[in-house]
């Protein structure tokens, strides 16, 4: 728990130094900046495994921003911060049995979304996520006037239902599968699909003409 109490004073809000939480991930000048940033990531992370405090403070600051912005989307803006702190936790708690199966970032993607989820299984108000009903399309106002095309579409974001953000995201923004949203959820395909045909009806009400909804993206990378 050292490592992570180091980390903590650094998330955003916390009143330490601010990392960088942008939406994009972040972008290397080159290839080879890129390989050798991975190789030096899979050296901490081994370091960090072993109980090596300063290794993982690294692999925090590396992974941080892609995390926060993943909870920031998923969570609606609410307790992002704390959030973010508890999946950093259950990092340094399972560290220890990441075997490199698979990549560090795609094993960290999959370890913050059941964090993500449980917390929304915990929340009393869970049994309003899946609701259904036109009657939500008036949930949202009308088109803002915001010259930030990301910025209308993070704020449209948040201001959807629990259930239909949650699937918008898996689906159109981490590029999951309706059958891999449903094992994650514990829902139906065909629930996921309706929700995701929801949310983005009210997406489009929200936001003006010409503001494009994201394409998929592979989750994990």
């Amino acid at each position: 728990m050292i490592a992570v109490q180091a980390g903590a004073a650094l998330l955003p809000g916390s009143g330490g130094t601010r990392a960088h939480t942008g939406a994009s991930p972040l972008r290397s000048d080159s290839r080879q900046s890129a390989v050798l940033g991975n190789e030096a990531t899979a050296h901490d992370v081994a370091l960090a495994a072993k109980g090596d405090v300063s290794a993982f403070e690294r692999v925090y600051h590396a992974h941080l921003a892609r995390v926060h912005s993943l909870v920031r989307r998923m969570a609606g803006g609410r307790d992002t911060d704390e959030i973010t702190q508890d999946v950093f936790v259950r990092v340094w708690q399972k560290l220890s049995g990441f075997r490199g199966e698979s990549a560090f970032a795609t094993w960290l993607h999959r370890l913050a979304l059941n964090v993500i989820i449980e917390r929304f299984r915990a929340d009393t108000v869970r049994r309003n996520r899946l609701a259904t009903g036109d009657y939500l399309l008036d949930a949202l106002p009308g088109p803002s006037h915001s010259r930030d095309l990301s910025m209308d579409f993070e704020t449209a974001l948040e201001k959807l239902p629990d259930g239909a953000r949650e699937i918008f995201v898996l689906h159109d923004v981490e590029g999951y599968k309706h059958h891999e949203i449903g094992t994650l959820l514990g829902i139906s395909a065909g629930t996921s699909k309706a929700q995701l045909h929801r949310a983005r009806m009210m997406l489009r009400r929200h936001l003006r003409p010409g503001v494009r909804l994201p394409q998929g993206t592979s989750h994990g990378q």
